[in-house]
């Protein structure tokens, strides 16, 4: 039998998880559909920006994410201590921008003056609330439903968009994360929609390259769908890479960027059996390609105190030559 989603997850045996969700009968509903002739690639650009909002209200990070034009590849880790000790007014403003929650909570939020029931009955609420932000669950919840109202409210339609509850896969070792994130990263190459990370849109590696997500657009796109309420919170950054294996709390991922782009460039170049897109071989290395210098790189990265003390040494001589 299929085992419930919540015994598939384990905080204490690995915080990272691979989530795939498919379109209903895996049709183009996000991508251009040929029997139609109807183009939806604006839909990726709906659930790339509702994963990074969902991001940074949930205890969630994102170490990699590919919207395809049927499907989605999400690369998660599981970060409750991020929200652990937070008091009860901020996870109900992190949950209450998504929902209004009930009137007892808009009260408290509002500043009227509760009894000491009452304000038991909030903490309780509040409570509650930190654990759905803390659960896969409730993220894909958050994220799947809205999706699917504003493409069947776009179709006049009504029915499933997504073909079934979403699937997780825990990654239990350093190689089945890697390997994830990079199947993840990889997918429109495989898929022939792109011949190089760069230039593969709505997913985590180009976001990583070119930055260009604009919260405030995204902010405003949602709220005219009316699927959030409200985001005054800082956008949370796609999971860092920490180069290094340290003796204090490494919160990000234990390999270093160029090394991924190296790997990610390298694995691109192969010949999938079954695939039929991989990246041409002329293409020079995406070293190269991002003007990134490997020597510079590694003396970033091997003597970060010393540069950062001359560069804060030489601030104020800058400052005063400027003025």
């Amino acid at each position: 039998m299929t085992r419930p989603r919540k015994e598939q997850v384990s905080i204490s045996d690995t915080p990272y998880y691979h989530i795939v969700s498919r379109c209903v009968r895996r049709s183009y509903l996000c991508g251009f559909d040929k029997t139609s002739g109807k183009s939806y690639e604006h839909r990726r650009q709906w659930i790339e920006e509702r994963i990074r909002l969902l991001s940074s209200i949930f205890a969630i990070d994102i170490c990699a994410y590919a919207v395809m034009s049927n499907h989605i590849h999400i690369v998660v880790k599981l970060h409750p201590e991020s929200i652990k000790d937070l008091s009860t007014d901020n996870i109900l403003k992190r949950w209450c921008c998504l929902f209004k929650g009930p009137t007892l909570v808009q009260n408290w939020r509002q500043g009227e003056e509760l009894d000491s029931a009452k304000q038991q009955t909030v903490s309780d609420i509040a409570e509650q609330y930190r654990n759905r932000l803390m659960d896969i669950g409730w993220f894909m919840k958050c994220l799947v439903e809205p999706v699917a109202r504003m493409a069947n409210k776009e179709d006049q339609c009504s029915g499933h968009f997504w073909e079934s509850r979403y699937k997780s896969q825990a990654l239990l070792t350093e190689a089945a994360l890697l390997s994830a994130m990079a199947y993840v990263d990889l997918n429109p190459i495989r898929a022939s929609m792109a011949d190089s990370p760069e230039k593969s849109d709505h997913t985590s590696i180009k976001e990583r390259i070119k930055p260009c997500f604009d919260l405030v657009k995204a902010i405003s796109g949602q709220q005219d769908a009316e699927c959030l309420q409200g985001f005054d919170l800082p956008v949370k950054p796609l999971l860092h890479f920490e180069g290094s294996v340290k003796n204090d709390v490494q919160d990000g991922i234990l390999f270093g960027y160029t090394d991924y782009l190296k790997l990610i460039d390298a694995t691109g170049r192969c010949i999938r059996q079954g695939k039929r897109g991989y990246m041409p071989a002329h293409l020079k290395p995406i070293l190269q390609r991002l003007h990134i210098d490997e020597q510079t790189w590694l003396i970033n990265t091997t003597q970060f105190e010393l540069i950062y003390q001359k560069r804060f040494r030489r601030r104020p001589i800058l400052h005063r030559n400027s003025a």
